[in-house]
């Protein structure tokens, strides 16, 4: 085992995807045994987390001269920062995934780190999460698979403590505090405990959340390192959050966690990974968005009820697994009206998915169009077969033949247009940006990644015809 060349992971974003990289690391432990996994990380985060994650090595920026002395059996990027592709692009390495920088220009390399460099603004019908996405370049699919994750604690009704964190990256992907004060008295009215927590720039947050209850719970915002908080959270029943990195922190630890998803953000791309935690979405058909176009101002944070939520928590507590709340009557007197809760999940091949539980559920064309993408994608990056992508187009042909009959189309056309630019092409020229902003949403998917897999490979005549073989290959289900 001696002597193996070092695997070095670059993570270079907040603390959420720092802990969304612990299962990549899981990973590259059991597929590369005896190699020393090391994790350039921002200090700030990684010093507090090396308690809670899997074994590394964790790497200071300052240290940069030494990894460029190192000779590397595999680097991951996945930070989408500069220095981070600067440094990837200097590293000896075998193997380098992800962004990579190359006399002045960035690549990236490996093709779900390409796929998900696709997905900025373009991320309607992807059903990838971002840890799975993270390590499929170099994980096979069987070796996900083969992982069981353990679900959160479940403390029944002897602990009546709840955690209910007010802030976020964004002020659009948290409730307002009038919303947790009402959520926190409709608690207190249920017996249970609430408190709040935030980090230290959500204290003014937490404490006019605190002024406006009539209850007045403690008010914890700020009072913990990371550490600190992972230690409190051991004694609570449940954690009441939005999709931020503390979500990520509590469920990776075991806390049994409900993700108030709304906002710019996808439950299905950024919920919590691992199994048996709740997540509650409003029903509006916009939602899963990577910023709110429809000039509505997040509509979406509306329709989240502090009673109702108060409600569901209360029956979450009660229950072993969200799940189990779909097998009994255990949601009936909660009006779902706008909402709906589904539970994280791992479906048939071992990737993170969401089970619906109650609520009106997702439209269906929107449902069958996204299965039709994944099945697609993951069929031309090797993790199943095209069958997979006959079966999904065939559904959608019996349940929406004219949605059907206009992909179809749409993908004809863009095939046309591939064939036209490799014809009349007189220089190496990135597609235009609308290739795929001007496609209605049901092509999106293709024409997104195939604008960045062109210019990733310098508009070449090459990428060209690798292009258009791919839109091929998504016609053969029409054939099949």
């Amino acid at each position: 085992m001696a002597g193996k060349r070092p695997i070095l992971v670059l993570q270079l974003q907040r603390m959420g995807d720092l802990v969304l990289t612990f299962p990549l690391l899981l990973w590259l432990g059991r597929r590369f045994p005896g190699h020393p996994l090391w994790v350039a990380a921002e200090e700030q985060f990684s010093k507090q987390l090396i308690p809670i994650s899997p074994p590394a090595t964790y790497l200071s920026w300052s240290s940069l001269q030494g990894m460029l002395q190192q000779q590397y059996e595999l680097v991951i990027n996945l930070s989408h920062r500069p220095e981070a592709a600067a440094l990837a692009g200097r590293v000896q390495a075998e193997e380098v995934v992800g962004p990579v920088e190359r006399d002045g220009a960035t690549y990236v390399r490996g093709h779900f780190q390409l796929y998900r460099a696709s997905l900025v603004h373009n991320n309607r019908h992807n059903r990838f999460h971002w840890a799975d996405m993270n390590a499929l370049d170099v994980i096979p699919l069987a070796e996900v698979a083969a992982t069981r994750f353990s679900g959160p604690r479940h403390m029944g009704t002897q602990n009546h403590s709840v955690g209910l964190f007010v802030g976020a990256s964004q002020p659009e992907k948290r409730p307002d505090p009038a919303f947790f004060a009402q959520l926190a008295d409709a608690l207190v009215k249920r017996d249970l405990r609430p408190m709040f927590f935030g980090g230290p720039d959500d204290r003014q947050l937490a404490a006019e959340a605190r002024k406006l209850s009539r209850s007045k719970p403690p008010n914890l915002a700020g009072k913990f390192d990371l550490p600190g908080l992972v230690k409190a959270g051991q004694g609570l029943a449940q954690f009441i959050t939005p999709d931020t990195g503390p979500m990520h922190l509590m469920s990776w630890t075991g806390v049994k966690t409900l993700d108030l998803s709304m906002g710019p953000v996808n439950p299905c791309e950024t919920a919590p990974h691992t199994p048996g935690h709740a997540v509650l979405q409003t029903s509006l058909s916009c939602v899963g968005c990577w910023e709110c176009a429809a000039g509505m101002g997040y509509a979406c944070r509306e329709r989240f009820q502090p009673g109702r939520t108060a409600m569901l928590a209360e029956r979450l507590m009660e229950a072993p697994a969200p799940a189990a709340l779909g097998t009994t009557n255990a949601l009936d007197g909660i009006r779902f009206r706008g909402v709906r809760l589904f539970a994280t999940d791992r479906d048939r091949d071992g990737l993170h998915c969401l089970a619906p539980l109650s609520g009106r559920p997702p439209a269906p064309a929107r449902e069958l169009m996204s299965l039709f993408w994944h099945a697609a994608f993951g069929a031309h990056f090797g993790l199943w077969t095209q069958d997979r992508l006959v079966t999904a187009r065939k559904q959608l042909a019996e349940a929406f033949p004219k949605l059907d009959r206009a992909l179809l189309r749409h993908l004809r056309t863009m095939l046309r247009e591939l064939a036209g630019h490799a014809a009349h092409r007189s220089s190496q020229q990135p597609l235009p940006q609308a290739f795929w902003s001007s496609r209605p949403p049901c092509t999106r998917p293709l024409a997104g990644y195939i604008q960045m897999y062109v210019e990733n490979e310098n508009a070449s005549r090459e990428s060209l015809t690798h292009a258009a073989a791919l839109v091929e290959s998504v016609l053969s289900a029409w054939v099949s």
